[in-house]
């Protein structure tokens, strides 16, 4: 299968190249040239299957990867379960969170990371370059610390993601060089995407992508959707709620549906960076500065994948693309002030910790009753001072692998927003 760009349809490459490139030449982000339907008997015996299995199942068509080698990588990536919880009156929760970094990016950035190693040529080096609005930089960092052949540079905005977040990507040694920058994500993510255009830094070195721009990093994601639906009891009609910022758990979800998972709708929770939602109620999509929320890994104005999505639901002109795109997802806009309530009426009635961005999910609810799972994608612990201030008690013990960062030492770099000072550090 070959992979062409969004912004042209004629520039096309296999997927070891996708991989590595991250966005096209052309600025545009990779999609496949098809999208391959599974069978209706592996539907039906769903339930038999193990996550591994389904892994292999969905994501084998999208490779060029002899079946051994990619059975190993599947197996090596997703050593880590993704329960549907039931708390009572009919909530439903995908816990994404049980990976290392306790977040739903480890299923990415994992299947990511082993593939590029499976592809890199020998002696040669990729610098991998990724802007993190909370949890993609420490899953990245984990995924690819100690890897040979690679050095990562995480891009964090300054003040603008949790003390523990901030822990999980500046506390590793060797070829991990976090970074905070004085701005918000979305000049993160403008530092990064202006290295990839930038021809001269490119002739000279080798450099990939570990946003959801790079699909290695989506078609994993795809999977948990699957594993959903096999633990679902009640199958029909299902209501997924994806709690989203840069859209690419919610284009990986798309994915699957377009795959064949019978699969009713999505609705897409935001917190008030509401581009998506308004673009979805009026057709008009106009990115802006992002606004800094409690569900700080949503706050994203100019959500990367929305082209992605366009390109799923690509319609004879802009108004019956919008017209696909609103069949099949649904808006939900939700306030700080929610995310609070929404954490204390949870934890109080069913004594179930969410983190803020679960929060944001669970409000969706309240609005489209029904079939519902949502989608949880970070364990509260990462998020303490939010999880205080909604519940205003004791909370109870966090996890030893967030307990233990306390005693490490931070270790970052410091630079404004302009592009030449990131570039002085990469080039």
């Amino acid at each position: 299968m070959n992979y062409y760009s969004t912004r042209d349809r004629s520039l096309s490459v296999p997927f070891h190249n996708a991989i590595f490139q991250g966005p096209a030449p052309d600025g545009g982000l990779f999609m496949p040239d098809r999208i391959p339907h599974v069978s209706s008997d592996f539907i039906h015996h769903i339930e038999s299957k193990s996550i591994i299995d389904i892994g292999y199942e969905i994501i084998h068509p999208f490779t060029s990867m002899p079946p051994a080698d990619l059975h190993a990588i599947i197996e090596q990536s997703f050593i880590f379960k993704a329960p549907l919880v039931e708390i009572g009156h009919g909530l439903r929760f995908l816990e994404l969170f049980h990976g290392p970094t306790l977040a739903f990016k480890d299923f990415g950035a994992r299947f990511m990371a082993q593939t590029m190693a499976y592809f890199r040529s020998a002696h040669e080096e990729i610098n991998i370059l990724v802007a993190t609005s909370g949890d993609t930089g420490g899953a990245v960092a984990s995924a690819f610390s100690g890897l040979e052949g690679f050095k990562v540079y995480i891009l964090f905005p300054k003040g603008k993601i949790s003390a523990l977040q901030q822990k999980q990507l500046t506390t590793w040694d060797t070829n991990i060089q976090a970074i905070e920058v004085d701005g918000t994500f979305d000049e993160c993510q403008r530092l990064v995407k202006t290295a990839f255009n930038d021809r001269n830094l490119r002739a000279n070195k080798n450099f990939g992508s570990a946003n959801s721009i790079n699909i290695a990093r989506l078609l994993p994601q795809m999977i948990y959707y699957f594993e959903a639906y096999r633990q679902a009891d009640h199958k029909a009609d299902l209501q997924i709620i994806v709690p989203s910022g840069n859209f690419g758990n919610l284009t990986a979800g798309l994915m699957a549906k377009k795959m064949g998972l019978p699969l009713s709708r999505f609705i897409a929770a935001t917190n008030s960076n509401d581009i998506f939602p308004f673009y979805l109620e009026t057709g008009d999509y106009h990115p802006r500065v992002s606004r800094e929320t409690l569900s700080n890994a949503m706050d994203v104005g100019d959500p990367s994948n929305f082209v992605r999505i366009k390109e799923l639901y690509h319609g004879q002109d802009e108004g019956s693309t919008w017209n696909n795109i609103k069949s099949e997802i649904l808006p939900h806009v939700v306030s700080d002030q929610s995310t609070l309530d929404n954490i204390h009426k949870v934890w109080s009635e069913f004594g179930y910790l969410m983190d803020p961005h679960t929060a944001v999910a669970y409000d969706a609810t309240k609005n489209y009753p029904g079939n519902n799972i949502i989608v949880s994608t970070a364990h509260w612990a990462k998020f303490l001072s939010t999880i205080n201030r909604a519940i205003g008690e004791d909370i109870p013990e966090i996890p030893e692998s967030l307990s233990s960062l306390n005693n490490k030492e931070e270790k970052y770099l410091s630079i404004d927003s302009k592009f030449d000072s990131f570039r002085q550090i990469i080039s």
